[in-house]
């Protein structure tokens, strides 16, 4: 039965692209057609995303206080605007759904001047530009980390969770393995479409300053940017390491429920997705990330000991060596670790966000939501 189409909006990130990818699985399995709006950057991230069409719509950022750069900007936000609302006359979706990025500004500005139900979800635990920019227009706003009941939107906010991905849940199926005495043991770092620079330089070089009987046991899985990707294979062979060095991972899911430690950002995926999975992790928030969102992100799993939350500035190489060391050195504190992550996970966000998007759709309220959730 097809019950509509429900619009999902996304900025190009895997941030932005992975929850609403979820949400989509949810969506599709429960009747609804999906189609995803988006920028020229998701391209490397829709080819599991299950939309029946994926739109392009102009958009920009207004950050510059260039007058030139400025109107620029603006002009093209209008024909973003303009081109959405072509879009929606002609889906009449029963929903449009943002999820951050300045790729949903068209697309959700369209659909609440045209009377659309709509509904943000914010990843993050403080609130993004561009969905701070909607909050007062939608009708709800969907969180990953936002509590409810506080803030300037408290009364459309509903804590949903991050929906995670049907790959992230089967890989949450695995069982952390311990790696004890002289087992093998599998370090996964990633750092997101921002964030992987600082990794590529600090892990080859703690790595080089752990002891031989330690490091003959590791095996890496290492995300690195195109042009750093050859020298941290140099250095990881120079070692005898092995390691697999990519810009990006279609499996990403399935290594970390391989991994016995994760050195990783903390972006909101990124938290939820090894919250759900369960793995222990050594968070190192980006240091550069307006409002500081990675930092109150990696608190919520510390609180549960599933992570150890490290600022980049204090990060040397010999003090991520004694860590690793430490680490390598003490499984059965990392199997606690990986039960305090799995603790926070929210499995069922995806189903929770579905019932919520249903439920604005269908011309009910957030506060009637809240009385019949479950």
């Amino acid at each position: 039965m097809d019950k509509g189409i429900i619009l999902l909006a996304a900025g190009g990130t895997g941030g932005h692209l992975f929850p609403a990818e979820a949400l989509a699985h949810e969506l599709k399995a429960t009747g609804y057609s999906v189609h995803l709006v988006t920028d020229s950057r998701a391209e490397r991230f829709t080819g599991k995303f299950p939309a029946d069409e994926i739109h392009v719509v102009p958009s920009a950022t207004i950050g510059s206080k260039n007058p030139v750069k400025l109107a620029r900007s603006v002009w093209k936000l209008w024909t973003g605007l303009r081109a959405a609302r072509r879009l929606i006359a002609r889906l009449k979706p029963r929903a449009v759904v943002g999820f951050g990025g300045y790729p949903t500004v068209p697309p959700l500005l369209a659909a609440t001047g045209m009377g659309i139900p709509s509904i943000i979800h914010e990843q993050n635990a403080v609130m993004g530009r561009a969905n701070k920019m909607l909050a007062s227009r939608v009708k709800a706003v969907a969180g990953g980390f936002l509590p409810e009941g506080t803030g300037a939107f408290a009364a459309k906010t509903v804590a949903t969770g991050n929906p995670v991905r049907p790959a992230v849940l089967k890989a949450a199926g695995v069982p952390y393995a311990p790696a004890a005495g002289d087992a093998p043991f599998h370090l996964v770092v990633f750092g997101g479409s921002q964030g992987a620079q600082f990794f590529s330089k600090a892990v080859p070089q703690a790595v080089c300053r752990l002891d031989d009987a330690l490091r003959q046991r590791l095996k890496v899985t290492q995300q690195a940017r195109p042009e750093d990707r050859e020298g941290v294979i140099a250095v990881y062979e120079k070692l005898g390491v092995p390691a697999e060095v990519s810009p990006f991972f279609t499996d990403m899911a399935g290594r970390i429920a391989s991994a016995q430690l994760l050195i990783c950002r903390s972006g909101a995926s990124t938290v939820s997705e090894i919250s759900v999975i369960g793995r222990p992790a050594i968070l190192v928030p980006y240091p550069y990330a307006l409002d500081h969102d990675q930092a109150a992100n990696a608190a919520a799993l510390a609180a549960k000991g599933g992570a150890r939350v490290i600022a980049q500035v204090e990060l040397s190489a010999e003090r991520l060596a004694g860590i690793l060391a430490d680490a390598m050195s003490n499984p059965d504190a990392l199997a606690q670790m990986a039960a305090g992550a799995r603790q926070t996970g929210k499995p069922d966000a995806a189903r929770l966000l579905a019932l919520l998007v249903e439920a604005i759709a269908s011309g009910s309220t957030v506060a009637k939501f809240k009385e019949t959730r479950s």
